[in-house]
Protein backbone atom coordinates (compact mmCIF):
# COMPACT_ATOMS: atom_id res chain seq x y z
CA UNK A 1 0.00 0.00 0.00
CA UNK A 2 1.44 3.38 -0.96
CA UNK A 3 0.98 6.67 0.89
CA UNK A 4 -1.76 7.92 -1.42
CA UNK A 5 -3.80 4.75 -0.92
CA UNK A 6 -3.32 4.91 2.83
CA UNK A 7 -4.47 8.54 2.90
CA UNK A 8 -7.46 7.91 0.68
CA UNK A 9 -6.47 8.13 -2.98
CA UNK A 10 -7.23 11.45 -4.69
CA UNK A 11 -8.47 12.92 -1.42
CA UNK A 12 -5.13 12.02 0.14
CA UNK A 13 -3.52 15.43 -0.20
CA UNK A 14 -6.40 17.15 1.59
CA UNK A 15 -6.56 14.48 4.29
CA UNK A 16 -2.79 14.47 4.66
CA UNK A 17 -2.76 18.26 4.92
CA UNK A 18 -5.49 18.13 7.55
CA UNK A 19 -3.59 15.54 9.58
CA UNK A 20 -0.37 17.55 9.32
CA UNK A 21 -2.20 20.71 10.40
CA UNK A 22 -3.65 18.95 13.43
CA UNK A 23 -0.21 17.59 14.29
CA UNK A 24 1.24 21.10 13.98
CA UNK A 25 -1.36 22.47 16.39
CA UNK A 26 -0.63 19.69 18.88
CA UNK A 27 3.12 20.29 18.61
CA UNK A 28 2.69 24.06 19.01
CA UNK A 29 0.36 23.61 21.98
CA UNK A 30 2.77 21.27 23.73
CA UNK A 31 5.89 23.35 23.12
CA UNK A 32 5.78 25.51 26.20
CA UNK A 33 2.28 26.93 26.32
CA UNK A 34 3.51 30.44 25.68
CA UNK A 35 5.62 30.61 28.82
CA UNK A 36 8.97 31.01 27.06
CA UNK A 37 10.09 34.32 25.71
CA UNK A 38 11.96 34.67 22.40
CA UNK A 39 14.92 36.02 24.36
CA UNK A 40 14.99 32.78 26.37
CA UNK A 41 15.23 30.60 23.27
CA UNK A 42 18.58 28.93 22.72
CA UNK A 43 20.95 30.75 20.41
CA UNK A 44 20.79 27.79 18.03
CA UNK A 45 17.04 28.31 17.58
CA UNK A 46 17.61 31.97 16.76
CA UNK A 47 20.43 31.03 14.39
CA UNK A 48 18.09 28.60 12.64
CA UNK A 49 15.87 31.45 11.53
CA UNK A 50 13.95 32.46 14.62
CA UNK A 51 14.02 36.23 14.83
CA UNK A 52 16.17 37.91 17.42
CA UNK A 53 14.32 39.67 20.23
CA UNK A 54 12.86 42.97 19.05
CA UNK A 55 12.71 41.98 15.37
CA UNK A 56 9.07 41.01 15.65
CA UNK A 57 8.97 37.65 17.37
CA UNK A 58 5.95 37.01 19.53
CA UNK A 59 6.98 36.50 23.12
CA UNK A 60 5.44 33.03 23.03
CA UNK A 61 6.30 31.68 19.61
CA UNK A 62 9.18 31.84 17.12
CA UNK A 63 8.89 32.17 13.37
CA UNK A 64 10.08 28.61 12.94
CA UNK A 65 7.29 27.36 15.22
CA UNK A 66 4.66 29.40 13.38
CA UNK A 67 6.00 28.04 10.09
CA UNK A 68 4.63 24.62 11.04
CA UNK A 69 1.27 25.90 9.72
CA UNK A 70 2.94 26.63 6.40
CA UNK A 71 4.90 23.36 6.26
CA UNK A 72 1.72 21.43 5.54
CA UNK A 73 1.92 22.71 1.96
CA UNK A 74 5.37 24.28 1.61
CA UNK A 75 7.07 21.41 3.52
CA UNK A 76 9.60 21.67 6.35
CA UNK A 77 12.32 21.95 3.71
CA UNK A 78 10.66 24.96 2.04
CA UNK A 79 10.65 23.03 -1.25
CA UNK A 80 6.86 22.93 -1.60
CA UNK A 81 5.04 20.13 -3.38
CA UNK A 82 5.82 19.82 -7.07
CA UNK A 83 2.81 20.73 -9.18
CA UNK A 84 0.73 21.73 -6.16
CA UNK A 85 2.36 24.20 -3.79
CA UNK A 86 5.29 26.47 -4.67
CA UNK A 87 8.65 26.39 -2.93
CA UNK A 88 9.64 29.14 -0.53
CA UNK A 89 13.32 28.20 -0.79
CA UNK A 90 14.74 30.56 -3.39
CA UNK A 91 11.31 32.06 -4.08
CA UNK A 92 11.38 35.51 -5.60
CA UNK A 93 8.01 36.14 -3.91
CA UNK A 94 9.02 35.15 -0.37
CA UNK A 95 12.37 36.92 -0.58
CA UNK A 96 11.12 39.97 -2.49
CA UNK A 97 13.10 43.15 -1.89
CA UNK A 98 9.80 44.83 -1.07
CA UNK A 99 8.63 42.98 2.06
CA UNK A 100 5.07 44.18 1.35
CA UNK A 101 4.77 41.31 -1.16
CA UNK A 102 5.03 38.37 1.25
CA UNK A 103 3.31 40.36 4.03
CA UNK A 104 0.25 40.93 1.85
CA UNK A 105 0.22 37.27 0.80
CA UNK A 106 0.25 36.07 4.41
CA UNK A 107 -2.36 38.62 5.52
CA UNK A 108 -4.89 38.06 2.73
CA UNK A 109 -3.91 34.82 1.01
CA UNK A 110 -3.17 34.15 -2.64
CA UNK A 111 -5.26 32.38 -5.25
CA UNK A 112 -4.76 31.42 -8.86
CA UNK A 113 -1.75 31.08 -11.11
CA UNK A 114 1.68 32.13 -9.91
CA UNK A 115 5.13 31.45 -11.35
CA UNK A 116 7.83 30.68 -8.80
CA UNK A 117 11.40 29.93 -9.88
CA UNK A 118 10.15 29.50 -13.45
CA UNK A 119 7.50 26.89 -12.54
CA UNK A 120 3.78 27.66 -12.75
CA UNK A 121 1.46 26.77 -9.86
CA UNK A 122 -2.26 27.30 -9.49
CA UNK A 123 -3.64 26.74 -6.05
CA UNK A 124 -4.76 28.77 -3.07
CA UNK A 125 -3.05 29.87 0.11
CA UNK A 126 -5.37 30.85 2.96
CA UNK A 127 -5.29 34.26 4.59
CA UNK A 128 -3.57 34.13 7.95
CA UNK A 129 -4.13 37.79 8.77
CA UNK A 130 -7.91 37.69 8.68
CA UNK A 131 -9.81 34.39 8.87
CA UNK A 132 -7.10 32.63 10.91
CA UNK A 133 -5.55 35.69 12.47
CA UNK A 134 -1.89 35.98 13.27
CA UNK A 135 -0.68 39.01 15.18
CA UNK A 136 1.63 41.51 13.50
CA UNK A 137 4.47 40.07 15.59
CA UNK A 138 3.66 36.52 14.47
CA UNK A 139 3.50 37.51 10.78
CA UNK A 140 6.83 39.33 11.15
CA UNK A 141 8.37 36.33 12.91
CA UNK A 142 7.27 33.72 10.37
CA UNK A 143 8.27 35.86 7.40
CA UNK A 144 11.64 36.66 8.94
CA UNK A 145 12.16 32.90 9.34
CA UNK A 146 11.11 32.14 5.74
CA UNK A 147 13.21 34.99 4.34
CA UNK A 148 16.34 33.69 6.12
CA UNK A 149 15.86 29.89 5.95
CA UNK A 150 16.99 27.41 3.26
CA UNK A 151 19.60 29.79 1.85
CA UNK A 152 17.21 32.75 1.49
CA UNK A 153 18.99 35.97 2.34
CA UNK A 154 16.25 38.60 2.45
CA UNK A 155 15.85 41.24 5.12
CA UNK A 156 13.96 40.68 8.35
CA UNK A 157 10.33 41.78 8.54
CA UNK A 158 9.34 44.08 11.39
CA UNK A 159 6.05 44.36 13.23
CA UNK A 160 5.84 47.96 12.00
CA UNK A 161 6.02 46.81 8.37
CA UNK A 162 3.24 44.28 9.00
CA UNK A 163 1.09 46.87 10.81
CA UNK A 164 1.53 49.30 7.89
CA UNK A 165 0.48 46.67 5.34
CA UNK A 166 -2.43 45.49 7.48
CA UNK A 167 -3.69 49.10 7.69
CA UNK A 168 -3.08 49.79 3.99
CA UNK A 169 -5.03 46.68 2.93
CA UNK A 170 -7.68 46.63 5.69
CA UNK A 171 -10.57 47.02 3.24
CA UNK A 172 -9.48 44.01 1.16
CA UNK A 173 -12.00 41.17 1.30
CA UNK A 174 -10.56 38.82 -1.30
CA UNK A 175 -7.35 36.87 -1.75
CA UNK A 176 -4.61 38.37 -3.86
CA UNK A 177 -3.83 37.21 -7.36
CA UNK A 178 -0.18 37.17 -8.41
CA UNK A 179 -0.99 39.82 -11.04
CA UNK A 180 -2.17 42.18 -8.26
CA UNK A 181 1.22 41.94 -6.52
CA UNK A 182 3.46 41.96 -9.59
CA UNK A 183 3.98 45.77 -9.52
CA UNK A 184 5.21 45.48 -5.92
CA UNK A 185 7.46 42.55 -6.80
CA UNK A 186 9.00 44.43 -9.70
CA UNK A 187 9.43 47.58 -7.61
CA UNK A 188 7.10 49.77 -9.65
CA UNK A 189 4.71 50.41 -6.76
CA UNK A 190 4.80 50.72 -2.97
Amino acid sequence: MNRSQWLGGSRGVAQGAWLAAVAGVVIAASSGGGKRRAADAPATARAAGAPAPGVGASAAVTGQQIYQRCAVCHQATGLGMSGSFPPLEGSEWAAAENAAVPIRIVLHGLQGPITVKGQRFSSAMPAYGTGQPLSDADVAAVLTYVRSAWGNKASAVTTDQVAQQRAATASRTTMWAAADLLPLLKGTSR
